[in-house]
């Protein structure tokens, strides 16, 4: 009987947000049996308070079974790839962020002969840099064209490349399950998204350059019925993966009201415009939502709409927040300092802000160009990137440990401690207990993530304030 070929699912997570400490400081940190026990006992701690979950995209794509095809996920931030068995291709997620991890991975692996597919983010947006790397690209969104590629894979005649030429019909039903993964691995498989592409064009970010503008639906039966399979293995808490869930405000309260009778908990990302909308959050709330993640990102308004941002105006914000949370949904706001209008005195205003909504997780960013995004092409046209525009690898999605970019309106040499005083003062134990403490509901875990980020606001500052010293 003729053996299944072997495919394997790698993913490798971008060098962003907790996935890990420092970059710059460990080039000074010499190694020691104490310096890698901290950096274990960090990685465990780091696993539980970033929520670990598993890789969506390779859910779906090994959810796309072919007969005579046996798929396995590798996650990267748990193992190592294993080369003890016999593959006969690896398919590599490239994210924005990880490209020179997943290119060293694609090289030894050709090396031993393995075919490699290249996919993911990076490769749909910049195919021409990855063709060198691997022997097959897939370009686009792959729900629909993977079961090609595996079945090209059976008969010996892969093509190197396959092009989606229009984004996937969501409401075709398409199965997704987890027979490819480690559930013992996660803090939760129960990843779900519901609609797919983003309305809104905010020049910082790459969702609507990657999937479009043009919001796709997945049909509420198709959702209700993947819950409950989904619940059928593991009870845990749901992340809802829509980049925005509330952009259609009746999709998402019809959805939500009929998850009502599950009795999930679920976390997910919105807008702030939640809070101005009480049968929208009354569904929300209703349904088990613990925690919303919401960007913010400036409180002045000239310099969200520089950045094309013009759906959260600041004078409804402090209001919109607070109801949320009285509706007993814990709110992750999101800021980014150094957008093009901000200036020095942002910090006090961003402060008050935090203390007067009670946010009960903060993350207090650094504007992060990234290749591919408006952003990045107009601060390069205008001199303003502290690094060449070729060289990708510089614009990792990195937690915030240099500056990438000259701000409009202030030196770098008066951003740089006005950021680390920001955090220093935001980021404390006390700070994090109060929060923990007045959180509507989830309190454990904000408790975790409040903690965490003051060890991790603290690496960023040794590593801003060594950047300072080498600008000077």
């Amino acid at each position: 009987m003729e053996q299944d070929k072997q495919v394997l699912l790698v993913f490798i997570q971008a060098d962003s947000g907790v996935d890990g400490t420092s970059l710059l400081d460990s080039a000074s940190s010499g190694f020691s049996f104490f310096n890698s026990l901290k950096d274990s006992v960090l990685s465990n701690v780091i696993r539980r308070a970033q929520f670990a979950i598993p890789p969506l995209a390779l859910m779906i794509l090994s959810s796309q079974r072919v007969s005579g095809v046996s798929q396995t996920i590798c996650d990267l931030r748990f193992e190592k790839v294993p080369l003890d068995r016999h593959w006969d291709m690896v398919g590599i997620s490239v994210q924005t962020g990880a490209v020179k991890p997943a290119f060293e991975l694609a090289r030894a692996l050709r090396s031993k002969g393995i075919k490699v597919v290249l996919g993911g983010p990076y490769v749909s947006i910049f195919p021409d840099q990855c063709r060198d790397h691997a022997d097959v690209l897939v370009i686009g969104e792959a729900d629909d064209i993977w079961k090609e590629v595996q079945k090209d894979l059976l008969s010996d005649c892969l093509k190197s490349e396959y092009r989606v030429g229009s984004f996937p019909d969501l409401s075709c039903d398409r199965v997704v399950d987890k027979h490819a993964l480690d559930i013992k691995s996660y803090f939760t498989t129960n990843v779900v998204q519901t609609t797919r592409g983003c309305p809104y064009s905010c020049d910082f970010c790459n969702v609507h350059v990657m999937n479009g503008h043009k919001l796709r639906h997945r049909s509420i039966p198709a959702v209700l019925r993947e819950v409950e399979g989904f619940l059928k293995q593991d009870k845990r808490i749901f992340f809802f993966l829509d980049d925005t869930i509330n952009a259609d405000e009746s999709y998402a309260e019809k959805l939500f009201s009929e998850l009502v009778p599950f009795g999930i908990s679920w976390v997910g990302q919105a807008t702030t415009a939640l809070g101005e909308k009480p049968k929208l959050l009354e569904a929300f709330s209703r349904s088990g939502c613990g925690a919303l993640l919401v960007g913010i990102e400036s409180l002045d308004d000239g310099s969200n709409h520089a950045h094309q941002k013009f759906h959260n105006p600041s004078n409804r914000q402090v209001e919109c927040i607070k109801n949320i949370r009285k509706a007993g949904i814990c709110v992750y706001g999101s800021f980014i300092y150094g957008l093009d209008e901000d200036t020095l005195e942002l910090p006090g205003r961003l402060e008050a802000f935090i203390e007067e909504t009670g946010i009960d997780v903060p993350g207090i960013n650094l504007l992060r160009p990234i290749p591919g995004t408006g952003v990045f092409d107009r601060l390069a046209a205008e001199g303003r990137l502290l690094h060449s525009r070729d060289d990708h690898d510089a614009f990792r999605f990195s937690w915030g440990q240099e500056m990438l970019y000259k701000p409009q309106r202030i030196s770098l040499q008066e951003f740089i401690p006005s950021y680390t005083a920001l955090t220093g003062r935001v980021f404390t134990v006390q700070n994090a207990l109060k929060r923990a403490m007045r959180a509507p509901r989830l309190r454990s875990a904000v408790l975790m993530f409040n903690l965490l980020y003051v060890h991790m606001y603290g690496l960023s500052r040794k590593d801003l304030q060594r950047q300072l010293r080498e600008l000077a």
